[in-house]
């Protein structure tokens, strides 16, 4: 029992220390956008599915805002049904990357 709860602790470390690993690389971001600037880089645009939503510009929030809104969106806290699903085939990597891309947009 306590060889499978110091194995438990360690994994738990494990994935924390490689979570705290992930630094998003703008340049790396560069090839990732093409799923995001067809609906945010668009002023004024506003998408109906599967309601009329006011798309919102993304370039220049911070990253911890936007690595907060696709986590929420991949966790299923915010609900938009197109956000959700781009969210859900991220990876982690992908989120910092994104969020550090558009962090540093004017």
């Amino acid at each position: 029992m306590k060889k499978m709860f110091a194995l438990l602790a360690l994994a738990s470390l494990t994935q924390f220390a490689v979570a705290a690993d992930i630094v998003g690389n703008a340049k790396a971001a560069e090839n990732k956008v093409a799923m995001c600037i067809g609906c945010h880089a668009i002023p004024g645009y506003k998408a109906t599915f599967p309601e009329v939503y006011q798309v919102p510009m993304i370039g220049g929030q911070s990253a911890a805002y936007i690595e907060s809104a696709l986590k929420a969106y991949r966790k299923g806290d915010r609900k938009h049904p197109s956000m959700r699903g781009i969210a859900g085939s991220l990876t982690d990597q992908d989120v910092a990357d994104l969020a550090a891309y558009y962090s540093q947009q004017k």
